[in-house]
């Protein structure tokens, strides 16, 4: 008995007060009209209770049954965009029924991977056909995974009474990539695998073999022995044959994840970006690069030449956070054997000094071909909260690994990584 008390209780209690309001105006005017009578009882009774109906049936507006679709016209069919770019959306919405509707809020919600939450709101004028579109734009985003939450439909009476409310559930996934730069060549790079290899090798692509690798579309300029004429005469468009390239030495790229190594979110997404933009370019020159990232969760992905690769990689780099606590010796120590000897192997790290100097002879010892791009945000020490001796300026470093014969480049701005990769800034 007592729980079925408590459960009308509870019912009663979620009915809006204004419900009760007008209840009591209406009952109030009927008493009125019973027990006074005469014109003025009847014409408020009139009133009160053409008001309570229309306010009533505002309850079937259609609004709980609002159905729409969202739009987002400045993101690619798979919703992917670059962080630092804003994210324009549009939001569509049918309502069924006749009711009159003079507005509709939207309330939408978009939610970050680790939890954060924004939220949209924004209003329309529904037309004739009781359609309408909201459109509104974000602010830049950051990297990282989005998903949409329950889109909110709220509309009122034209006196403010009642507020109904529908849901649409419009779920979708949106990825922001690390922001990137294009560049247009690795000088000492390609430079390097010249020497290495004792032959010439072009800045675009290395030398074909003679083993066929499969078919792809002509390119002017082609010589007519790479026409594939059997799969031209086939397909009826030109096609060429693809020869297997020769192998050049592997490249493995080490982001640095350690938390202490950086001063705040800014400069570990320079460093994410340095290395997306890396991956960008050893796919446009089909080069054989791997990842070595160790945080709370350690990835080590081989070198490889394949799109998929390519895009397993920015996958990773999306979600990644500077959370580790390995020092990179720690890190070296056990993942020596699984890295192949003579590779090139470039540090993304804004860490410097002995410890850093000590990894880079421990690469070399290991037959690699160390290389440092140091990352910083501001003149720092090497872990928080120290601070640099005055007579240590930000190109010391640099010049000190150069001196010993070890590649490195300085990066304080994304927008600088492709003049110092392709040579225009040099270190005395």
């Amino acid at each position: 008995m007592n729980r079925l008390f408590l459960k009308r209780f509870g019912e009663l209690s979620r009915v809006p007060a204004a419900f009760w309001m007008l209840a009591s105006c209406l009952i109030g005017s009927l008493f009125f009209l019973l027990f006074q009578g005469g014109k003025l009882a009847s014409m408020l009774f009139i009133i009160i209770t053409l008001l309570s109906v229309y306010l009533i049936l505002g309850n079937w507006s259609g609004v709980k049954r609002t159905h729409g679709v969202r739009r987002l016209p400045n993101t690619h069919q798979d919703a992917n965009l670059e962080a630092g770019h804003s994210l324009q959306i549009g939001i569509q919405v049918q309502i069924p029924g006749f009711w009159p509707i003079p507005y509709m809020m939207i309330r939408d919600k978009l939610i970050r991977q680790n939890g954060e939450e924004t939220v949209f709101e924004g209003s329309l004028v529904p037309d004739w056909k009781r359609r309408g579109e909201l459109l509104y734009s974000t602010l830049p985003l950051r990297r990282g995974s989005y998903r949409f939450g329950a889109t909110e439909c709220l509309t009122e009476d034209i006196f403010g009474f009642f507020q109904h409310k529908g849901r649409l559930e419009l779920q979708q996934q949106i990825t922001v990539y690390p922001q990137t730069v294009p560049i247009r060549e690795w000088t000492q790079f390609h430079q390097m695998l010249k020497g290495m290899q004792h032959h010439s090798t072009t800045t675009r692509a290395h030398r074909e073999t003679t083993q066929i690798n499969g078919v792809r579309e002509y390119i002017y300029g082609d010589r007519l022995s790479r026409i594939h004429w059997n799969a031209t005469a086939k397909t009826g468009t030109w096609k060429s044959k693809e020869f297997e390239r020769e192998s050049l030495p592997k490249t493995i790229i080490l982001l640095d994840r350690t938390d202490r190594a950086y001063q705040d979110a800014a400069e570990f997404e320079l460093a994410v970006s340095v290395a997306a933009s890396l991956f960008r370019y050893a796919s446009s020159r089909e080069l054989a690069l791997g990842l070595l990232s160790v945080g709370k969760e350690s990835t080590y992905l081989e070198p490889k030449q394949s799109q998929n690769h390519h895009k397993q990689i920015m996958n990773h780099l999306v979600s990644v956070e500077a959370d580790g606590y390995h020092s990179l010796n720690q890190i070296m120590k056990e993942r020596s054997r699984q890295l192949p000897a003579g590779c090139f192997f470039v540090l993304v790290s804004p860490q410097r000094g002995a410890l850093m100097l000590q990894m880079l002879h421990h690469l070399e010892h290991l037959q690699m071909n160390p290389c440092h791009i140091w990352v910083h945000g501001s003149p720092t020490g090497l872990f928080k909260g120290q601070t640099v001796e005055p007579s240590s300026g930000q190109e010391d470093w640099i010049k000190q690994i150069r001196a010993q014969g070890f590649m490195g480049y300085e990066v304080g701005q994304l927008s600088e990584l492709s003049n110092l990769l392709g040579g225009t800034r040099r270190y005395a």
